[in-house]
């Protein structure tokens, strides 16, 4: 599932393309995804996206009719922009057609169909049922040390599993989590209100350092996700523990035939990766 880095990354790529241009034409070739398609979607046609944004794991394309289109990528699913002097044949699993004014066009393709597409009166954003329970978000000053402190003090559940809560934070997902919990050198599965202090603000050091790290190589690449104009993420080239079972952690000392390297758990119903030597 694209995670953070992944979503903002698209969110910029349609920015750059859509951001003060009209819609000409919504296209659906189905009902439903994950939900079902507004009934009124294609009635936006002819407004203007006034701009891109993202909250949580969902893009925000803000119209000047007072509407918010809301997607989720879900678990497949990608938004592709096509320019002006690029043809277009649909493929199998293209669902939602967005047709500008100036020629661009923006494909959403979701081969498993658990994403969604919802139209939110912009002021009623954040009441809405997929937001109103959310957390900060993780890059933004109101996520740091003090508040994470007071979200883990009385939390039994292992830390990993306590920072992909998204009520706790937002879009820190299984990649990232066991990524920055490796380089805060804390152990996954240490109970989150038995972190101290000092560890709970390397913790959100390291989350910030991940998540903007991922940002800047356009994201992990994994089976379906892509940039907005087409392109692989790099992240997944710099990963230091996730996916790496059995090998070497990144600065690692130890003799691997002793140690057995980086171990593989399963929390939450998840992966999770982790040095036994350097997290504690």
């Amino acid at each position: 599932m694209p995670e953070l880095p992944e979503v903002e990354t698209v969110c910029r790529g349609l920015s750059r393309a859509l951001a003060g241009r009209r819609i000409e034409a919504v296209t659906l070739h189905r009902k439903d995804l994950r939900i079902p398609f507004p009934a009124r979607l294609p009635d936006v046609a002819g407004a203007r996206v006034e701009g891109v944004s993202r909250r949580a794991k969902y893009i925000l394309l803000k119209l000047d009719n007072a509407e918010t289109m809301v997607v989720h990528l879900g678990m497949s699913g990608r938004m592709v922009v096509k320019g002006r002097e690029e043809g277009y044949d649909r493929e199998k699993h293209d669902h939602m057609l967005l047709q500008m004014q100036d020629g661009t066009r923006v494909v959403f393709n979701d081969a498993r169909r658990f994403g969604l597409v919802d139209l939110v009166v912009t002021n009623d954003l954040e009441k809405h049922k997929l937001f109103r329970h959310l957390g900060p978000e993780p890059l933004e000053r109101s996520f740091d040390a003090p508040y994470l402190a007071g979200r883990l003090k009385d939390k039994k559940v292992a830390i990993k599993l306590a920072i992909m809560d998204q009520a706790v934070v937002v879009g820190v997902g299984n990649i990232y989590a066991s990524e920055a919990l490796f380089r805060a050198g804390i152990d996954p599965r240490r109970r989150a209100r038995s972190l101290k202090k000092p560890e709970i603000a390397k913790l959100v050091a390291a989350i910030k350092a991940v998540l903007q790290a991922a940002i800047k190589a356009g994201g992990s690449s994994l089976r379906d996700y892509v940039q907005a104009d087409g392109e692989l993420g790099y992240f997944q080239h710099r990963w230091a523990v996730y996916d790496k079972q059995g090998q070497k952690c990144k600065g690692c000392s130890c003799d691997i035939k002793k140690t057995g390297g980086i171990r593989k758990i399963t929390q939450g119903q998840r992966s999770t990766f982790y040095c036994p030597q350097k997290q504690k």
